[in-house]
């Protein structure tokens, strides 16, 4: 199993291999509804929507025992937002729309700032308490926090990362970068830089320093380098597995500043001479040269 947690005090997206008594809300996991749209996404972080919750008495152990499933998020603007994301984020790798489940907990509300990524059945579960402190820096971070967690579906259905560790790092790094790819994509989300910097920051200025633990999942500068190399990645058209080919070449590989004196005949010429323009930024951001204010404000 691999996990880890999104709090508010050490904040960080979660995958989870297998899993056992699930219990869902709906006899058909892939129903998505929508709610009366009654509050807005300032007044959600105090409103629980129970009269709309079917609720279950549990969920699995990654949750609280009062945490319960349903298809809905705030309310119906946000529902509709989230689900499409869903879709959009699968169109991009040439998947199908993973199912994909909201957690609420009206006794412990803080107890759902997390997202799950699962891999038997295929599967997220997004927090509501994630979902509203996302919103709150803007739109784009939920469909940021989502994406990452798509790139964990996208290891789970290729095998990846090719290039694993003793810890979580290269799983998380990577879907950092799956990330960084779907926020820039043309065809995905289509952010700016100005849009996406402070969204990247909020999810990825944690990070951790236990580097010797399974649970390790990057440093925060190698987080926000990740994001940032996916996001110029994001330029090209790249299956899953290519980008995990690139991903993986330019940042143990050049962004370590170990070059190779020839290029691999997989990395395209285009490619790789972008990506190396950017190096000296990359390998900035990775030392920690680039605060995470100055992170926020780079340059498409």
């Amino acid at each position: 199993m691999k996990k880890f947690k999104f709090s508010r005090i050490n904040t960080i997206f979660c995958t989870v291999a297998s899993l056992s008594l699930l219990a869902a809300c709906s006899s058909n996991d892939n129903e998505e509804t929508t709610i009366p749209e009654t509050a807005s996404a300032l007044e959600a972080a105090d409103l629980h929507l129970s009269d709309f919750n079917a609720q279950c008495s549990y969920v699995d152990g990654n949750w609280s025992s009062t945490a319960y499933l349903n298809n809905t998020m705030i309310n119906t603007t946000q529902t509709n937002f989230i689900y499409a994301q869903n879709t959009k984020i699968a169109n991009v790798f040439g998947q199908s729309a993973v199912t994909l489940k909201m957690v609420h907990d009206n006794t412990s509300p803080n107890s759902t700032y997390n997202a799950i990524s699962y891999s038997n059945p295929k599967k997220i579960y997004f927090g509501e308490a994630i979902y509203v402190a996302a919103l709150a820096k803007g739109q784009i971070v939920p469909a940021m926090i989502l994406a990452h967690e798509f790139g964990h579906q996208l290891q789970y259905t290729y095998n990846l990362p090719s290039k694993p560790e003793n810890t979580a790092r290269p799983n998380e790094l990577e879907a950092d970068g799956f990330a960084g790819y779907y926020m820039r994509k043309p065809s995905g989300y289509n952010a700016t830089w100005e849009q996406a910097g402070p969204g990247f920051e909020f999810a990825y200025a944690i990070g951790d320093n236990n580097t010797t633990s399974a649970g390790h999942h990057g440093t925060p500068s190698q987080r926000r380098s990740a994001a940032r190399l996916g996001w110029y990645l994001g330029n090209y058209d790249l299956s899953a597995s290519d980008f995990d080919y690139n991903f993986f070449y330019y940042y143990n590989n050049v962004l370590s500043g170990t070059y190779r004196t020839t290029t691999p005949e997989r990395i395209n010429p285009k490619i790789d001479a972008f990506i190396k323009s950017k190096m000296a930024e990359l390998q900035k951001i990775k030392s920690g040269e680039i605060s995470g204010d100055e992170f926020t404000q780079l340059k498409d």
